[in-house]
């Protein structure tokens, strides 16, 4: 046990790290009514929870490069535990934005690359294999087993209990951490602060630009946002494409400014030459695509499951339980076959077998759910998530030199969460979209409705149509006078369209997942082995 105590503390902060999202997720409902905010805001909470970590990770695993990677490690479990705390107490959703969304995604920055770093310091190679294959293992069965916790938490006691927990196990993680081999960290080391900034300020740009899609429109305005009494939306365009393009170019900068670094001698928060890298640079385009499709999944199932045919948090959670089993086994699978196929063979098929399982979720969404189609498509989701988490973390370490695991830590932390943001934002605002205009172009093409209703309703749901059941669309619309048959005819358009929509969404998910198995031709067909790492001063005596 002693060799292998250093990889069960760091697969715990692991767990914890990717827990806190899908247990919000399978909450989503429970959580907005208690907060007292709706789906669209708990939509904003999920995706700058994510966004937080995208946008800061490079700067923490450079951080874990000055201070040392266990003393990052350390500091970032406090700011979490500090912000677990904070969310558990959260009254409204302002402090759950500060303390989920920001506090905690902040002390993230500092654990996820440091736990990568701190793996391939503390084990070389068959064993970094194995303790890569885990750690994979264990972000994918943290993803899985959120909606099966948060479900029960959330329906025999309080979402907010799971927090609680996640604070303790911190404090718990933080009293044992000095069992931790580490290398020393460079004191000398100076980040470039410009480069902070732009690097979070164009991923900022770009994922709000998206968030934003499904009130302000993709190009033509549905409902801009006024200042002063103008309507800024410059030359009839939404301000969500001006968004996305300044985003894109202040990366641009970014990327710009790296190279500059670099080309001085000078330390860049990005080593842009990394990229170069044929199997990491492969690698971390599938980490963003797997999860990608992962965080828009575990968006658009509680939302049809919770809202369509209102299930409750621990029903919702049952429901999805078919993906942790097939993660668990499959991830295992992945391991002892990494040994035997190339990892270049396992990603096509993890990849594939993905599309595949969203295929069949897709088929089974229905205004009656298909059951046992839909539980299979689950499993298959995950086996293919599995397969991806047994392979990747090793591929991407592998690629580069022990000096280079911090950043490569940091960049695999930045993809995985700008995949998870990039899945929360576009395809929930998509969904979002597609339902404010097919629901208000069904009113207006419905006969059946009064012309005084149907310019109310459409009038409405202008800014964007509420994530409600049928039953409570049917409530609102009695509750402003709409005369009870007219509500219930409304009502089944609603609910048609949002059936109608959540399905658009979910087949986006399929054909981004299909074409992202090309991105597994970069993957190497072997993995070299690994160096003994060098460590000194006071924790080289640790034992592994």
């Amino acid at each position: 046990m002693g060799r292998w105590f250093v990889l069960l503390l760091l697969g715990v902060s692991q767990f914890v790290m990717v827990l806190d999202s899908t247990v919000m997720n399978v909450s989503i409902s429970t959580v907005a009514e208690d907060l007292g905010t709706d789906i669209s805001g708990m939509q904003a909470a999920i995706t700058f929870y994510a966004l937080t970590m995208a946008a800061f990770m490079l700067t923490g695993g450079k951080l874990g490069d000055k201070w040392g990677r266990s003393t990052a490690f350390r500091i970032g479990s406090v700011i979490y535990g500090i912000g677990s705390l904070t969310t558990a107490l959260a009254p409204d959703l302002t402090v759950l934005l500060l303390g989920w969304s920001l506090v905690e995604g902040l002390g993230a920055v500092l654990v996820i690359p440091a736990i990568a770093a701190l793996a391939a310091i503390n084990y070389t190679g068959r064993e970094r294999v194995i303790a890569f294959a885990a750690l994979g293992a264990i972000t994918g069965l943290a993803a899985a087993a959120g909606p099966l916790i948060g479900g029960l938490v959330t329906t025999y006691a309080s979402w907010r209990y799971v927090f609680v927990a996640e604070t303790v196990v911190m404090v718990l993680v933080l009293i044992v951490s000095g069992r931790i081999k580490d290398v020393p960290g460079n004191r000398a080391l100076r980040i470039d602060l410009l480069s902070v900034v732009l690097s979070a300020a164009g991923m900022g740009l770009l994922v709000y630009g998206i968030l934003q899609s499904k009130t302000w429109g993709w190009i033509v305005p549905l409902d801009p946002p006024v200042v002063g009494g103008v309507t800024i939306a410059p030359f009839g365009i939404s301000p969500v494409a001006y968004l996305v393009l300044l985003g894109i170019l202040v990366l641009w900068l970014f990327i710009r400014r790296q190279r500059h670094l670099e080309a001085a001698g000078r330390v860049p928060l990005l080593r842009v030459s990394l990229l170069r890298i044929t199997a990491l640079r492969s690698g971390l385009t599938m980490f963003m695509a797997q999860y990608f499709a992962i965080a828009a999944l575990f968006f658009v199932v509680p939302v049809y499951l919770q809202t369509i045919l209102g299930y409750d948090a621990l029903q919702t959670g049952l429901k999805i339980l078919p993906l942790s089993v097939g993660l668990i086994i499959f991830s295992m699978l992945g391991s002892r076959l990494s040994t035997v196929h190339a990892a270049r063979h396992l990603g096509r098929i993890g990849q594939l077998t993905m599309a595949g399982g969203l295929a069949l979720v897709f088929i089974a969404v229905q205004p009656d759910l298909a059951g046992w189609l839909f539980a299979a498509g689950m499993f298959v989701v995950g086996a293919g998530f599995g397969l991806l988490a047994s392979q990747l973390g090793n591929v991407n370490m592998s690629a580069v030199t022990d000096d280079d695991t911090s950043e490569v830590g940091g960049l695999q932390g930045t993809f995985q969460n700008l995949g998870s943001s990039f899945g929360t934002a576009i395809v929930g605002s998509v969904f979002i979209l597609m339902l404010t205009t097919g629901f208000a172009g069904a009113v207006a093409a419905s006969p059946d409705v009064p012309d005084d209703v149907r310019a109310d309703v459409v009038s409405a749901v202008e800014t964007g149509a509420p994530i409600v059941s049928e039953q409570q669309a049917e409530q609102a619309l009695t509750d402003a006078g709409v005369p009870a048959e007219h509500a219930a005819e409304i009502a089944q358009l609603y609910a048609d369209t949002q059936l109608d929509s959540l399905r658009q969404a979910l087949f986006l998910v399929f054909a981004l997942t299909v074409l992202g198995a090309l991105l597994s031709r970069g993957l190497p067909s072997t993995i070299a082995p690994t160096a003994e790492p060098k460590v000194t001063g006071a924790e080289s005596g640790t034992t592994r």
